[in-house]
């Protein structure tokens, strides 16, 4: 009997033809979400007598998870469909998913567009996958884009594609309520739904069992995190997650700036495995282009709550998002952009061109009024005045002695280690007698604006 031999997980298994139903391929592009849907993706597929491969050459079925944050971020899935048409085309039997944001939005219009693609499921049907294989294998177009008011896959363990064994995100809450007025993310994962505190706990222990030493709780708004109707807020899920063990590091993402409460810096200021590290989008300066994107808080408002964790959280790192770029913002918008960005001094952010993406508040109601060329401009000027700042930050850390979480070989140098410490921060070091997954006390020798550079102290 002939026998195929497919990657899966750490380890090569033998697996006999009549074993194996389907092998499965699947790539990830977006945010920390879509790495934690695709994890979901692998576990139900798993269960449902279909095989994980990280060879696509061996794949039966490919997957792609996608974003709709931008319009950059589809492109780049379009021009990867192109790739898997010469694998199409020496298989004809390759069968073509799109999962995720762009499935949700674009939905049967995909599959006119994308004459390669076979199914379509967004980010709540990801349970009817076996159903949606089995028609595409029988001639058919598997489509499932029906948003849920209630689906959180609590009941799904996922399979963690990250290999370190360290890390792990761990999703609290889907979708979004808040509507602001460029995002398209409450159309594509509907509304706001929070999953059962104790599946969460009981995922955490099963991680912390496995040896991983630091989860992330996500979620588009975690502050938002609301269990039974108030029975438990997101303040007191992090401060349980944060007793699950003390040698367990605690993140989340992503805060909201008109939802973080100081109920949540409390619980980070007096739990120390809770990393002191908060993202923060705050998209403008501009409390006129605040108004016009929908965001439910001004600038003042904003540095208040800056003011309000650095307070009780002196040594937190904090970074954002921000938008350049965005209808009618003028020059004077601009600067009020830079203005807040020194003021907050920011550690590192995320920093984007105004991408006007269909159906939304904002392309139904403002023209994409600034030129190409001053958006270039804007976001070259916002990136110069970031990276001062996170090199200012930087500097300032010299000297001093954090503890980091090894979490994998650096990629410059097999001899050095790198990880992160609580502010979040690359931290990269010569190897020791330590290993990944380990924590040691590290002391700042060097530094640029994106790298930490250091030495073990004992």
């Amino acid at each position: 009997m002939e026998k195929i031999y497919t990657k899966y997980k750490e380890t090569s298994i033998s697996l006999t033809t009549d074993e194996i139903k389907k092998l499965f391929y699947i790539e990830t592009y977006g945010c920390q979400m879509n790495v934690a849907d695709s994890e979901l993706v692998v576990s139900i597929l798993n269960n449902s007598n279909f095989v994980h491969t990280e060879e696509i050459e061996l794949a039966d079925l490919i997957f792609i998870n996608t974003c709709s944050i931008r319009e950059n971020a589809e492109q780049r899935v379009r021009n990867r469909l192109q790739n898997f048409g010469v694998l199409k085309r020496q298989k004809p039997s390759l069968i073509i998913g799109i999962l995720g944001c762009m499935a949700e939005r674009l939905k049967e219009k995909l599959l006119e567009e994308e004459k390669l693609v076979d199914i379509i499921a967004g980010p709540d049907s990801y349970r009817s996958l076996p159903d949606l294989v089995r028609e595409a294998s029988e001639g058919e177009y598997g489509v499932n884009v029906l948003l849920s008011r209630d689906e959180t896959y609590a009941d799904i363990s996922p399979v963690r594609l990250d290999k370190n064994g360290v890390s792990a995100f761990v999703t609290i809450t889907r979708g979004c309520d808040n509507m602001c007025a460029f995002c398209v993310v409450p159309f594509t994962r509907g509304r706001e739904r929070s999953r059962n505190p104790q599946t969460i706990i009981d995922e955490v222990k099963d991680l912390v069992r496995s040896g991983y030493k630091e989860v992330t709780l996500l979620g588009q708004n975690v502050d938002k995190y609301n269990w039974n109707s108030g029975e438990l807020n997101f303040a007191g899920l992090l401060e349980k997650t944060a007793t699950v063990s003390p040698d367990l590091r605690v993140r989340f993402s992503t805060s909201y700036p008109a939802d973080i409460t100081d109920e949540v810096i409390d619980v980070i200021a007096r739990n120390e495995n809770i990393c002191k590290y908060i993202h923060l989008p705050v998209q403008s300066g501009s409390n006129n282009i605040l108004e016009k994107m929908k965001r439910k808080y001004t600038s003042e408002y904003y540095l208040d709550r800056i003011k309000a964790i650095r307070a009780k959280i002196p040594d937190c790192s904090i970074s954002t998002d921000i938008i350049t770029g965005y209808c009618t913002e003028t020059e004077d918008d601009h600067k009020q952009t830079l203005n807040l960005m020194e003021k907050v001094g920011f550690d590192f952010s995320y920093m984007f061109k105004y991408s006007e993406r269909p159906n939304t508040y904002a392309q139904r109601n403002f023209p994409d009024d600034v030129p190409e060329d001053i958006k270039a401009r804007r976001i070259t000027e916002i990136i110069d005045l970031q990276n001062k700042l996170s090199l200012l930050s930087n500097d300032n850390d010299k000297g001093k002695i954090f503890k980091v979480l090894i979490e994998g070989i650096s990629k410059k140098s097999n001899n050095q280690f790198f990880g992160r410490n609580s502010q979040n921060k690359v931290v990269v070091f010569s190897k020791s007698i330590y290993k990944i997954g380990d924590y040691v006390n590290v002391k700042i020798i060097k530094n640029s604006s994106a790298t930490l550079l250091g030495e073990i102290v004992e």
